[in-house]
């Protein structure tokens, strides 16, 4: 089976898993506008309202582009106009809507309101966030295609390393090397705070410096519109250099983390970053589908604890409450791994490890790897030298 194949039977599951939650939750219809949700829903981008009934078939009512291959296309100029599209269609207009509540505007929300005259609306965006938090068998190999190259990557980090490089230096070479790999250049995150490029690369004392995004470690970046990741100061002996740049070779992205140091580098260092380690492999030892993402956090803290280690948790001036998160279409999916979560493992989720620490004057380590549960366990997707890399 090609690809093309492939695509239009997963596209068949996934809108059925969506009807299925409407059918359950006696909803009539649904609009998904956004990117991502018109991507998972379609296999592509358009501007415009992807339509799905409960029971039948979709409707694609676009904006642009024009000479969209889609069956059921109708092309619109405003939402307005879906109303009086439905009925030539042979539609009637539903009663009840999911909208993306969420992440568009009140302006456009309101507007899809008013077209439908509804009874009931509800928010789409929670439910298709778990809905993809889920992957088919499509998405979990599309996940090992991105990992291999993410792999690929990594290993070629030490040959553009040269010394009395800054950060930022160092980051443009491996952006190069992720370009030339076929990384799609953007990192697609959910949420109004969390604006990055292509990842994010801290380095010695940086690593310490907080930020307001909510990724789980900061940086002061090199302005204040971004203050997160490199700052443009020169790597100097014993930093470390701590790389997580994103795995987005296709649409369903891995999260993968690895640590490298100038030379030697603090004890301390390596001590905590044993205990990362030593973090994932307990992780994958205990991790399937029932154990909730709380027991892992705790485990996870209770290792660091035992090590003396929490002063630099997660970081030290800022500190993360979460050691991982969902990994798909966007890098920060359902399950988010935190102390009070209520959330369970299930098969088929995607979800990245990153138990990470800063230790002062030196930089932040620690390794973040990408793993799928299984039906009894967890399987690693990120396979590469775990060990901080000496430069």
């Amino acid at each position: 089976m090609n690809y093309e194949e492939a695509l239009t039977k997963d596209l068949e599951i996934r809108r059925r898993r969506l009807q299925q939650a409407m059918q359950d939750m006696n909803i009539e219809g649904c609009v998904l506008s956004t990117a991502v949700n018109v991507f998972y829903m379609t296999g592509l981008v358009y501007n415009g309202y992807f339509y799905l009934p409960a029971e039948g078939k979709p409707i694609h009512f676009v904006k642009r582009p024009e000479g969209i291959s889609l069956e059921n296309t109708v092309y619109i100029r405003k939402p307005e106009q879906i109303a009086d599209e439905l009925p030539n269609l042979n539609r009637s207009l539903p009663k009840s809507l999911l909208i993306e509540t969420d992440v568009i505007s009140f302006g456009e929300c309101a507007r899809l309101l008013n077209t439908f005259s509804l009874d009931e609306a509800a928010n789409a965006s929670t439910l298709m966030r778990k809905i993809r938090s889920i992957k088919t068998a499509f998405e979990v190999e599309q996940a090992r295609v991105c990992a291999r190259r993410h792999e690929t990557v990594y290993k070629l980090i030490p040959s553009v390393y040269r010394n009395g490089m800054t950060d930022i230096e160092l980051q443009i070479e491996i952006e190069r090397l992720m370009r030339l790999h076929g990384s799609l250049g953007i990192f697609r995150s959910y949420g109004e705070n969390m604006d990055i490029y292509m990842g994010s690369l801290l380095v010695g004392e940086n690593a310490e410096a907080p930020s307001p995004f909510d990724f789980a470690l900061g940086g002061a970046g090199t302005n204040p519109i971004l203050p997160l990741g490199a700052s443009g100061e020169k790597i100097k002996k014993g930093d470390t250099i701590m790389v997580d740049m994103a795995g987005n070779y296709t649409p369903w992205m891995t999260d993968m983390t690895r640590v490298f140091s100038a030379g030697k580098t603090l004890e301390l260092a390596y001590r905590a970053h044993q205990v990362s380690i030593d973090i994932n492999n307990r992780v994958m030892d205990m991790a399937k589908p029932g154990v909730s993402c709380a027991e892992i956090y705790n485990l996870s803290m209770d290792m660091v604890v035992k090590n003396n280690l929490e002063q630099y948790f997660m970081g030290t001036k800022q500190q993360a409450k979460f050691v991982g998160h969902g990994v798909g279409l966007e890098i920060n999916e359902p399950p988010v791994l935190t102390p009070r979560s209520k959330e369970l493992l299930e098969p088929n989720i995607v979800f990245a490890l990153e138990p990470k620490f800063v230790i002062p004057e030196v930089g932040a380590v620690g390794i973040e790897n990408t793993y799928l549960v299984t039906e009894s366990g967890v399987e690693k997707l990120t396979i590469l030298e775990e060990a901080i890399i000496e430069l």
